[in-house]
This record gives C-alpha cells, sequence and structure tokens, in this order.
C-alpha cells in the first residue's frame, strides 16, 4: 500500500531535479549564445572602465548591488570570467569594498551551486563510486572544515570544481560556508587589489608571483595542521 506514494515521490523528486537541470542549462546556454562571455573578458572591461567607474560614483548602491548579482550569477553558473570579475571589482570599488563584495557574492554564488550539484548529482555519484566513495566522503566529513579552507587557500584548484567535489560529500552546509567564506579570502584580495591597476594589466596569465602562490599554498598545508594532528593522536588501528 505504501509502495505507490514512495513511487510517486521518487517521479516528484525526479521531475524537480529535470526541470532545475533544464534551467541551469538553458542560462548557461544563453549566456553564451548572447555573446555573454565578450562582456567578461579583460578588452570589454578595459574599454569600458571609465563608464564602469563613472556609473558606481553616480550610483555607489545600485553599482553595489549589480556588481554583487552578477558575481554571485557568473559563480552559481560557474561561468568564465571569475578572475576578470575580480579585477573589475578591485578597480571600481577600490581594494577593501571590492574584497568585501567579491568573498560574499562568491560564497553566495558558490554555495548555491553547491546546493544544486549535491541535489542533482551527489547521491548518484556516491552510489556509482561505491564503497570508495562512501570513504572518501566520509574522511572528507571528518575534516570537512579544514580539507575546504586547504582547497580554497591553494589557487591551484578551480573554484567550480572545489564546489562539486565538497557537494560529492556529506560536509554540513554550514561547513562549507565557513571554509569558502574564511578561504578565498587571501586569494580575493590578491586579485582585487591588483584590480587597481587595470589599465597597466594586458593579459591574465602571471598576474601573481610565485612567491605569492607559494605563499597561498602554504597557507593552505597550514590549514591541514589539525588533519595531521588528529591522525597522530589518534591510536594506531584508526590512522587509516
Amino acid at each position: 500500500m505504501s509502495k505507490a506514494p514512495e513511487r510517486g515521490s521518487a517521479s516528484s523528486r525526479n521531475a524537480a531535479k529535470l526541470f532545475i537541470a533544464a534551467l541551469l542549462v538553458a542560462a548557461i546556454a544563453a549566456f553564451f549564445v548572447l555573446g555573454g562571455q565578450r562582456f567578461l573578458s579583460l578588452d570589454a572591461v578595459k574599454s569600458h572602465r571609465d563608464a564602469l567607474v563613472a556609473f558606481a560614483d553616480a550610483h555607489f548602491v545600485l553599482a553595489l548591488a549589480v556588481g554583487f548579482l552578477v558575481y554571485a550569477g557568473a559563480v552559481a553558473l560557474s561561468l568564465p570570467g571569475g578572475l576578470v570579475l575580480s579585477l573589475a571589482m578591485g578597480f571600481i570599488f577600490g581594494r577593501w569594498t571590492g574584497t568585501v563584495l567579491v568573498v560574499l557574492a562568491a560564497t553566495v554564488g558558490g554555495t548555491l551551486a553547491f546546493l544544486a550539484a549535491r541535489y542533482l548529482f551527489a547521491d548518484a555519484a556516491r552510489r556509482k563510486m561505491g564503497a570508495l566513495g562512501e570513504k572518501i566522503s566520509a574522511g572528507f566529513t571528518r575534516n570537512g572544515l579544514s580539507y575546504l579552507l586547504f582547497l580554497r587557500f591553494t589557487p591551484l584548484f578551480p573554484f567550480f570544481l572545489v564546489n562539486l567535489a565538497a557537494a560529492f560529500t556529506k560536509i554540513s552546509v554550514r561547513t562549507y560556508v565557513v571554509g569558502t567564506l574564511l578561504g578565498i579570502i587571501p586569494g580575493t584580495f590578491v586579485y582585487v587589489n591588483l584590480g587597481q591597476t587595470l589599465g597597466r594589466i594586458d593579459t591574465l596569465s602571471g598576474l601573481v608571483s610565485i612567491e605569492t602562490i607559494g605563499a597561498l599554498i602554504l597557507l593552505g598545508l597550514f590549514a591541514l595542521v589539525p588533519v595531521l594532528v588528529k591522525k597522530l593522536r589518534a591510536p594506531p588501528g584508526a590512522r587509516a
């Protein structure tokens, strides 16, 4: 007697997942079909920098709202151009306001992407990976904040891939939000601060020095110290 409602509930969930997935695909397709990538290029931002600054000076609060929505939307849809947007926010709003804006917008957008990926794909991905997937998920979940801080601090892992990797584990939304919010502050400040020299930037490659990248990697490794301490303190049989 109870199987029919369960089948109906499963069917409704599948329909909801298909609808959300279709919306996401349509939004991403519309971005590229309408040429949105042109507006998130370095050349486009540089060519409109005077107009952008003038608009922000005349309508500061509105400019903040628009900047927040654009950045959060780009992150939520995993669109290209995050680095260009960070530079633009630094140029328009300055290092401090720009950093706060980007950190908050990226956290909100990343959380939306994280929740969408978890709802749409996480269960199926864990089932496909089987016991190995469950073991990885359990290990990541136990030390979720440390691992997430490492991934966010270290400028070697694309933002959207970290969103997906975290979504496939069972870490809490709170841990994800805190880890993302804190973990992206150093790197965000570096790029937003560089945005103040936007007029002298001709290419996105080589923007950050090897020393800065090394410092961020060390910061990421430092985030793993609690995990190492926990393993060293654990009984020998529990260190695997």
